[in-house]
């Protein structure tokens, strides 16, 4: 097994590059993931691992040995190493290299009557994070991420969703791109806005449904308004106006889920 313990070695160089800056993580086609859990879901969701380093004081061999059946590299570093790489202040001593996946509308498999999540230029990273972990539990068809502003491999991102960046389906286009896929599927659209809209309770979400949300402090863009199959509104009884977006989403996501039994 390849044993690694400098800071300064070239691979390691390179991989704190991915951790830092996004152009390394478009240029290569990698990231890297922290934690045996997310490794775990990131494997079980069809990513690629090229390699995964651990910290034999914190990772038993039992753990190492179920990855040892993948067909990926595995290398053991020391302390100085593992902290040179780790996101995280509290982790399990493992971490993997894995490549990116295609964001493609094209590729998405759906259901025959979906639910669909989709968020309009998301940028605080928790946020996303909220987003993905409320879409896993509702088990929705898709989460399409439309005019994204951050990298959905942001290591704040994949920290922030608890792995489930990987147990969801994931494609991003532009506004423009997703409402015309929208359509071209015969997927009824509801945008979450306050201009002329209704409360979401009385719409029908029972057929193939997309709830589009957007941030809090912009909403969403006229686009989304103008093109819905009808604008909806959570009603709300304080003096605000709105709500975190992550919040929003998931009081219409199981608004959709009771509807359709569930």
């Amino acid at each position: 097994m390849k044993q690694i313990t400098s800071i300064q070695n070239p691979f390691i160089k390179s991989l704190v590059l991915l951790q830092e800056k996004s152009k390394a993580r478009k240029q290569t086609g990698t990231f890297l993931i922290e934690g045996l859990r997310e490794i775990s879901l990131a494997i079980k969701g069809g990513y690629e691992i090229e390699t995964v380093l651990f910290l034999p004081e914190l990772v038993s061999e039992t753990e190492i040995d179920k990855l040892i059946n993948n067909p990926f590299q595995i290398i053991e570093i020391n302390k100085e190493v593992y902290q040179k790489l780790a996101y995280r202040d509290t982790t399990e001593g493992i971490l993997a290299v894995a490549k990116t996946k295609s964001l493609q509308l094209s590729d998405l498999k759906l259901s025959e009557n979906p639910l669909i999540l989709v968020v309009e230029s998301l940028e605080k990273p928790g946020n996303i994070g909220a987003v993905l972990r409320t879409a896993d539990a509702a088990n929705l068809d898709a989460v399409l991420i439309a005019n994204p502003k951050s990298d959905l491999y942001n290591p704040n991102i994949v920290r922030s969703s608890v792995g489930c960046l990987f147990t969801n389906q994931i494609a991003s286009g532009t506004t423009s791109e997703i409402i015309a896929f929208l359509k071209e599927k015969k997927i009824n659209f509801y945008s979450a806005t306050l201009q002329n809209s209704t409360s979401y309770h009385t719409q029908d979400f029972t057929a193939p449904t997309a709830l589009v949300v957007g941030t809090e402090a912009t909403g969403l863009t006229q686009e989304w308004r103008e093109a819905a199959t009808q604008n909806i509104i959570i009603p709300m009884q304080g003096e605000i106006d709105s709500m975190n977006v992550s919040v929003a989403a998931a009081i219409l996501i199981f608004e959709a889920k009771r509807q359709r039994g569930f």
